[in-house]
């Protein structure tokens, strides 16, 4: 199950903003409101990890030097 995160949505200003996660469904409903504290919160979009390879491609390594 994909990990969420939220963050909470200040009532007054100056109130500081929580940030947590929720291990979820992806057809569950994104939360309304904060487990803890009761205020609202919206969800927060991270970006994701992926792999870079260097270097020469395998095809690369197949073709014949001179061509």
């Amino acid at each position: 199950m994909p990990i969420y995160t939220y963050e909470t949505i200040p009532r007054k200003p100056g109130q500081r903003v929580r940030r947590f996660e929720v291990e979820q469904r992806m057809s569950d409903d994104p939360l309304k409101k904060d487990p803890k504290t009761g205020l609202p919160v919206k969800r927060v979009i991270t970006g994701g990890s992926g792999t870079i390879f260097g270097g020469l491609s395998v095809m690369a390594m197949n073709r014949k030097k001179g061509k």
